[in-house]
């Protein structure tokens, strides 16, 4: 699969880089990079990242290359070959999901072992933390680790016990959630959605010179507290936060904080005129009185954020 000629996979390196919707050519140009220490493997998922989908390669320099997929959780196969062309042919058909991709190779079946027995969540304990999950589901910007995260630390040191939800239990929850938040997203326009509207018109912001962050921290003063931080060269921000996601899921509008990295009242005026003709140009309403001690709302809203993973 590809979006505007961009695969849409996103690759994770051991050196902490990650790549998202890149093309054949800079995927072939990772593939023929790894090998040194720190940088020896790649990790492939698609975009929506699917659960118990992904490709990944392995190699050290002098060695083959030792490439693997997984297409369901029962169904691991690997295979090693010595030309990185070849490696990054097949993982472009991977990520094509090109039909026979995948012949003219020696697969074998990885053994995973017998797989570990989750125990069902009690019904209370399930209902609430299915509730967390699907707020930060319609939010749209977490992937399944952090939703993992949320769900397995909702709860702790609560009324349900020191740690009501494992892991595992966790990650089966999130995972059964995300599949059927992929279902919906099925039913949706193949158009843009408002979300993907704002997330166009922060990057023109970026672009100009102003720091332009969605969901950023986890409220207003932590936003504010942290935002200098991403600066580099800027004159001025915005940025919403988490609580502010939330909101705007839920059907309220979007609270924008914006500002001057001077301190200056003129700049942030100035920043907030920008922030207001760049949500006007993309056909999105804002309510905002011009006063830089207000926020500017971007409403009205209709919350379709896709997963990405």
């Amino acid at each position: 699969m590809e979006i505007d000629g961009d695969l849409a996979i996103r690759v994770e390196t051991e050196n902490w880089q990650t790549h998202t919707g890149i093309r054949a050519a800079a995927l072939r140009e990772l593939v023929t990079r790894i090998g040194g220490t720190g940088d020896r493997y790649l990790v492939v998922q698609r975009i929506p990242d699917i659960p118990d989908v992904f490709a990944q390669v392995w190699h050290e320099e002098g060695g083959d290359y030792r490439l693997e997929h997984r297409a369901a959780e029962e169904a691991f196969f690997g295979t090693a070959l010595g030309d990185p062309g070849r490696v990054a042919d097949l993982l472009t058909g991977w990520a094509r999901q090109e039909t026979g991709w995948d012949t003219g190779v020696d697969w074998e079946p990885i053994d995973l072992g017998p797989q570990q027995e989750v125990p069902e969540l009690p019904e209370e304990v399930r209902e609430k933390v299915e509730r967390r999950v699907r707020e930060r589901l319609r939010c749209g910007y977490d992937g399944r680790g952090s939703l993992a995260e949320i769900a397995e630390d909702f709860l702790t040191g609560g009324d349900h016990g020191e740690r009501p939800v494992s892991k595992a239990q966790a990650r089966r929850l999130v995972d059964r959630l995300w599949l059927e938040r992929l279902a919906e997203q099925e039913c949706w326009d193949d158009g843009a959605t408002d979300p993907d509207r704002v997330t166009r018109v922060f990057g023109t912001l970026d672009a100009a010179g102003i720091t332009a962050r969605e969901d950023f921290a986890c409220c207003r003063g932590c936003g504010m507290a942290e935002i200098g931080a991403e600066r580099a060269g800027a004159r001025g921000f915005v940025f919403f936060h988490r609580q502010s996601t939330e909101s705007a899921a839920e059907g309220y509008g979007l609270t924008l904080h914006y500002g001057g990295f001077d301190g200056s009242e003129d700049t942030t005026t100035a920043v907030g005129h920008e922030v207001v003709a760049a949500f006007t140009a993309a056909g999105l309403a804002t309510r905002w009185d011009g006063d830089p001690g207000r926020a500017i709302t971007v409403t009205p809203l209709n919350w379709r954020k896709r997963l990405v993973g």
